[in-house]
């Protein structure tokens, strides 16, 4: 009983959260967001279809649609399907603690995101896009070490996160290992043949860490 009574609260105390905390002025780091954003993680498209709730088995055929997709507007097609998987939410106080995220972030109120966030994650340690949504805040916070951490957790719990390793890719460029950068590159590569920009960067990046064909 007293347990389900601290997550009746915890639940109160988020839905109340995610009601006032939007109305905070927005950091003062929004320029630097703004700069930060211009290199943006791969996201989920801003519309996204209705999938069914069997998770695991629909993950598993998809996974495998993506790789055998045609062309691209194939695979982009699969890949919607999966974010749409990825991101469907345990509750609805997640549901909407996610929501109010999300308009932060686009509004950049850096801070009052990351509290959403780590509300997210307080009341569903296990839901991937809390910890995946925080990574990008905290990548675009240049703070590489809380986004690294969250990446492990999503890797932890989806190891076929496309876009969490094509992430951590980018942070280990930015932290200049480029041999770490193009490994999570491959990673990404392997799971999603199609994912934006990274084909481009791992060749790149080959040429650099491995030299060029003779």
């Amino acid at each position: 009983m007293a347990m389900r009574f601290r997550a009746v609260r915890h639940c109160r105390l988020a839905i109340l959260l995610a009601a006032t905390i939007v109305a905070i002025p927005a950091a003062s780091l929004a320029q630097e967001l703004n700069s930060k954003q211009q290199k943006r993680l791969p996201a989920a498209p801003a519309k996204l279809p209705r999938v069914p709730a069997d998770k695991t088995r629909g993950l598993d055929f998809l996974f495998g649609a993506l790789k055998a997709a045609p062309d691209e507007a194939s695979a982009k097609h699969v890949e919607a399907r999966i974010w749409a998987i990825w991101q469907q939410t345990p509750s609805d106080t997640v549901a909407l603690l996610m929501t109010r995220a999300k308009v932060a972030m686009a509004a950049q109120n850096s801070d009052v995101a990351l509290q959403l966030l780590d509300a997210v994650i307080r009341l569903r340690p296990d839901y991937v896009e809390g910890w995946n949504r925080r990574a990008t805040l905290y990548y675009l916070r240049n703070d590489y070490a809380h986004s690294l951490a969250d990446i492990e957790q999503v890797l932890a719990r989806e190891p076929r996160h496309f876009g969490a390793l094509a992430g951590l890719g980018m942070i280990m460029q930015e932290l200049g290992d480029e041999k770490r950068a193009l490994d999570a590159f491959r990673k990404a590569l392997a799971v999603n043949p199609h994912i934006d920009k990274v084909p481009e960067l791992v060749k790149t990046l080959s040429e650099k860490v491995e030299g060029r064909d003779i």
